[in-house]
């Protein structure tokens, strides 16, 4: 069992101010697997004057030496990718291949996307006689969740450190294995000390503490929509910059024209990838009323066909949820589908057959569900799909922004220009296209009550940076040359 009490600051691995041991559970056996510490508001403090300290230096520090440093991460990271994967595995449960194939190389994906965007980033133009200057914006807290933990921790760290901010990290008390072994690496790539310090915590405690330090100028938060509003109340009396990437309930939109049985397939596997602990999945398919049982037939066979089982198993599709609250709560919402008339087409209550440890769940899927229902609604964050007919393509699309969230949609048709012209009309931060994969120097983010602000390549690095305009700065003649 591993010993991870102590928390990362200015450069050292040093003992939390008061004792307080929590144990990390093995989702598939239930097995504790480690001990960290959740710390304090003093906790907090000693880390936030150790980012303050070095920011003075860290900020003007070069280009040159900023990609210096993200290479170096690069290269150590890349020798513990193995460890990594198997860290994120044994954490939240995620099966070994997704572990291995998405969600430890997700941190190196943003890592050379940095790289690539620093490397021609425009920190400074004249315009007229007046210079446009990116700065960065100070010490930055940055709050992340359990579920895709090194690609929210990475995509955070990056740009923070490309802009030259320094910053106080807090992973899920849940899951907080994979940060402890991105902060080793850290150290090993020889971040300077207090420009990376790592807290853990829980949000009432650590969060809060982060979210309205005085000397914390951003604070960048990943997590449910609830914990999002607390972040930002505790953040608003010192007006400082808060940007969030919160829940969804992201429509997939299949057009008449689709290729039916692929699309829905696909579709499925998509909503249960992860064990459908993505803020982005696709857990509404939006179907043609005629093409309603054809599409639950066809869901039907694919929720059948995915396995279920130890994530460290060859060949495991789906592993279990990350802990007893969160298959608690999607037990309770299946059990809503079911009182409020959603047909039932497969899985439903209770454990997969032959699972009596784990917080095993039976991969859902609802048909004949109005968008009205509980579980169209509410961000589920489990395997469950819900089906909903709509008449025809205006129908579709309302349906689809009929909901408080706007993270992500999906269209899928035979006639791409159709499908982009679809894509334009929903109202989310990101739109899939044909299936279409993430695009790591694209952006990600969300509308409404998915968050503001952005992540991801160039637009996450700006989310980084203050402007200053220096007035006068070119004479006249200047500006001619």
């Amino acid at each position: 069992m591993q010993d991870c009490r102590q928390f990362y600051i200015d450069g050292k691995w040093v003992d939390p101010a008061e004792v307080h041991d929590l144990t990390v559970i093995n989702p598939a056996s239930e097995e504790t697997i480690a001990t960290i510490s959740l710390g304090t508001t003093a906790d907090v403090d000693r880390a936030v004057v150790a980012a303050k300290g070095a920011f003075e230096s860290y900020s003007e520090t070069s280009v040159d030496a900023r990609l210096g440093l993200l290479r170096r991460m690069i290269d150590v990271y890349q020798s513990k990718m193995k460890e990594m994967a198997d860290t994120i595995s044994r954490e939240m449960g995620a099966p070994c291949s997704l572990a291995r194939k998405a969600q430890a190389p997700a941190g190196v994906a943003h890592l050379l996307e940095i790289v690539k965007v620093l490397e021609h980033f425009e920190f400074e133009r004249l315009k007229g006689s007046t210079l446009m200057r990116k700065e960065p914006i100070g010490v930055c807290g940055l709050i992340t969740p359990w579920n895709w933990p090194m690609n929210q921790v990475v995509c955070k760290v990056a740009p923070a450190l490309a802009a030259g901010c320094t910053m106080v990290l807090k992973p899920s008390e849940i899951a907080p294995l994979s940060a402890y072994l991105f902060a080793q690496i850290m150290d090993e790539a020889g971040v300077p000390a207090g420009v990376f310090n790592l807290v853990n915590g829980d949000g009432p405690t650590v969060g809060a503490a982060i979210a309205a330090h005085p000397d914390v100028a951003m604070v960048s938060f990943t997590g449910s929509t609830r914990a999002g509003i607390a972040v930002a109340v505790a953040a608003a009396p010192t007006v400082k910059r808060v940007t969030q990437e919160l829940g969804g309930k992201s429509a997939n939109i299949l057009l008449e024209d689709a290729d039916f049985e692929t699309a829905v397939a696909q579709g499925v596997q998509e909503c249960f990838r992860n064990t459908g602990q993505s803020c982005n999945a696709p857990t509404r398919m939006l179907v043609p009323r005629s093409k309603m049982e054809e599409a639950a037939k066809a869901a039907k066979m694919a929720a059948e066909a995915t396995k279920v089982g130890d994530p460290f198993v060859e060949g495991t599709g789906m592993g279990p949820l990350v802990s007893q609250s969160q298959f608690d709560k999607v037990q309770r919402l299946i059990h809503q589908g079911i009182e409020e008339g959603a047909r039932l087409v497969t899985g439903g209550l209770g454990k997969p057959e032959g699972f009596s440890k784990g917080y095993f769940v039976k991969p859902t899927v609802f048909a004949d569900v109005r968008n009205d229902m509980t579980i169209a609604r509410e961000e589920i964050f489990g395997p469950v799909l819900c089906i909903i007919a709509y008449e025809d393509e205006d129908d579709a699309v309302r349906i689809a922004n009929d909901t408080p969230y706007g993270l992500s949609g999906f269209v899928t048709s035979r006639d791409r220009e159709r499908a982009v012209r679809v894509a334009k009309r929903i109202r989310a931060g990101n739109v899939h296209i044909n299936g279409a994969r993430v695009d790591f120097g694209g952006c990600f983010g969300g509308y409404k009550q998915s968050g503001n602000g952005r992540e991801w390549g160039e637009a996450g690095l700006e989310e980084f940076l203050e402007l200053k305009a220096i007035f006068g700065y070119a004479s006249h003649a200047e500006r001619g040359k």
